[in-house]
């Protein structure tokens, strides 16, 4: 039996390799961002949380939102260990992950997590959002394990 692949600390990408572009439908997540706070897209009509947001709720067609604030917690959906740096193909440790967001049910949100070792990280682990400036100063949330 082979022994388990030992990877090490999970990185995050270099800020200064990120580049966003926004639209009206994401804007208001991204200037959220900017004051370190995590929120999802949630129709006002119905209630229904949709990420990434959208003109249009999926459910009930209503193109009213609202912008809850959320509590910056959330557990891993899906998760990937990567293993090589994609802006110059240099060894660089990271884990591209999916999570739900708490206090958005059937919200998810692509991002990476950090503060582990890249093997630890499971399906189910909890996590805890933390903010990494990108360029055009934007921040983007990343996630810590809880």
């Amino acid at each position: 039996m082979s022994e388990p692949i030992q990877y090490g600390p999970a990185l995050l990408l270099p800020g200064q390799q990120i580049r966003i572009t926004t639209n009206p439908n994401t804007e208001p997540f991204w200037e959220a961002a900017k004051e370190h706070k995590l929120t999802a897209c949630q129709c006002a009509a119905c209630g229904h949380f949709r990420m990434p947001p959208s003109a249009y709720c999926p459910e009930c067609s209503s193109q009213e939102v609202n912008w809850p604030t959320l509590p910056g917690t959330a557990t891993v959906f899906s998760y990937v260990v990567c293993n090589k740096n994609p802006a110059n193909g240099e060894d660089y440790i990271y884990v591209p992950v999916v999570v739900d967001l708490d206090g958005a049910p059937g919200a998810r949100l692509n991002a990476n997590v950090t503060g582990c070792n890249a093997e630890d990280v499971h399906i189910g682990m909890k996590v805890v959002v933390e903010w990494t400036e990108i360029q055009d100063g934007w921040v983007l949330p990343n996630f810590r394990k809880a």
